[in-house]
């Protein structure tokens, strides 16, 4: 009798601990989902502007910046898939409508006015952004790894917008 009480308390302590450490869609805040989805969307917007930066940019300077945040950001953009995969929750594929039509208008830009424009937009305001984003989750998401995740990306998107606002000076000192 013993035995068998000891082998339904060993069960029911497993089926909490594989509860706990398998949380679910359902089990991640609002908040937390939508720290997610706007983490995604960011790092797609970064990396395909940045691989237009690549294709249109004749700057050094610029190049190399896009190079790296293509690198950084799909490295990021794995780990945040993987994040929320073991969730249950599914990421945007792609940047969300607003930075889709700032896409387009960087499209349409050459030179020296993209080269502006993408070290204004996708240098320094889309990181301003990012890294806002990211300092909340870091101190306000609820679930741990989110937090984690958040905490552990932050210095990167933090040397990002040092980068950016160094570029940016230089290519809009005369505006």
């Amino acid at each position: 009798m013993i035995r068998l009480k000891h082998v339904m308390l060993c069960t029911a302590v497993l089926g909490l601990l594989s509860v706990s450490l398998c949380s679910t869609a359902a089990d991640i805040s609002m908040a937390d989902k939508r720290f997610l989805k706007n983490a995604a969307e960011a790092g797609h917007f970064e990396v395909e502007g940045s691989k237009l930066a690549l294709k249109k940019s004749q700057d050094p300077d610029i190049i190399r910046f896009a190079k790296m945040m293509t690198e950084d950001h799909s490295q990021a953009a794995m780990k945040l898939k993987d994040l929320a995969t073991r969730r249950g929750i599914e990421l945007p594929k792609e940047p969300s409508l607003l930075q889709q039509a700032k896409l387009k208008y960087l499209e349409t830009r050459d030179g020296v006015k993209f080269d502006k424009s993408y070290a204004n937009h996708i240098g320094v305001s889309a990181h301003e952004q990012a890294v806002k984003l990211f300092e909340d989750a870091a101190e306000d998401a609820q679930n741990a790894d989110i937090k984690k995740f958040a905490a552990d990306t932050l210095p990167v998107l933090k040397k990002h917008l040092e980068e950016a606002k160094r570029i940016d000076a230089r290519v809009n000192k005369d505006d």
